[in-house]
């Protein structure tokens, strides 16, 4: 018998309670609980809906989570019921677009580090809502419809591959413009389309500059004409804030001042072309 059994029959002997043995450390404490984030998340159709609210969730986050991610796992977990649209998760088809507080932002490319421990999610700003945080795209594609944007190729065009050099005057003014993926964050910033519902806005302006632009579309100065009217280009007040909010990195306030120098000089140029050939101006 070894001195430790010895020592325990005398204590049994003496009549003195034996300690308890400890459980081993890892057993007497609990497991640290997951990190985790209290969503916000706004509830309800049509703005003015009754039902309308925000409903509050918990949800564990990992490393590199999204703000994408969180709204799967309430969804899969908590409200089945919870309407968003989300589709490639990458960043190339703009479609998990919303607000995220208070800013339009898209779901997929939102980490939430940084987010704090509240997030608010509400549906982007300038849409009719649908459901949640879906909202209708619509208005914003028939304003697209309204500024043409799609190429109506010239005769040459359309015979022929046009050849437009990479480093050439043509593609540098238009290569900054082109990479929209019409996700609708920029309508969702502007101030101006909150303001009057029948401005274009700076999608659909975007698009036409490039169009304008492009020597193989055929439509030129109509299409010019059609977008620089008081509810087109004219009606941007410069502010920047589609600029700054586009996830793309696109200018499209500088789009919009591109078409409006095109519409001046275009109309100084027939103003001067009328003078010489004797004629009044639009005679």
């Amino acid at each position: 018998m070894n001195d430790d059994a010895q020592l325990s029959e005398g204590a049994k002997e003496a009549g003195v309670p034996e300690e308890p043995v400890p459980e081993k450390e890892a057993q007497s404490q609990e497991a640290p609980k997951p990190p985790s984030v209290r969503v916000r998340i706004r509830r309800g159709g049509a703005a003015g809906d009754p039902d309308e609210r925000f409903d509050e969730f918990q949800v564990e986050t990992g490393p590199r989570m999204t703000v994408l991610d969180a709204l799967v796992a309430v969804q899969s977990a908590q409200e089945p019921a919870l309407s968003f649209r989300y589709s490639c998760r990458v960043g190339m088809c703009g479609t998990c677009a919303l607000k995220v507080n208070g800013r339009p932002a898209w779901a997929c490319r939102t980490r939430l580090e940084g987010l704090g421990d509240e997030i608010t999610l509400e549906p982007l700003a300038n849409f009719p809502v649908l459901s949640d945080l879906a909202v209708d795209m619509s208005p914003f594609f028939e304003k697209m419809k309204r500024a043409r944007g799609w190429l109506e190729p010239t005769g040459l065009a359309e015979k022929a591959p046009a050849l437009i050099a990479p480093n050439s005057r043509e593609r540098k003014r238009i290569e900054p413009h082109i990479e929209c993926i019409t996700c609708g964050i920029c309508y969702a910033s502007c101030s101006i389309v909150g303001h009057d519902s029948d401005y274009l806005g700076p999608a659909a302006l975007n698009r036409a500059y490039t169009l304008v632009n492009d020597s193989r579309d055929a439509l030129g100065l109509e299409r010019l004409l059609e977008v620089c009217t008081e509810e087109g280009a004219w009606r941007c007040h410069s502010q920047y804030n589609c600029t700054e909010s586009c996830p793309k990195g696109i200018s499209p306030t500088g789009a919009i001042k591109g078409l409006k120098r095109r519409a001046v000089t275009g109309g100084v140029k027939r103003f001067a072309a009328s003078i010489f050939r004797g004629r009044a101006p639009g005679a």
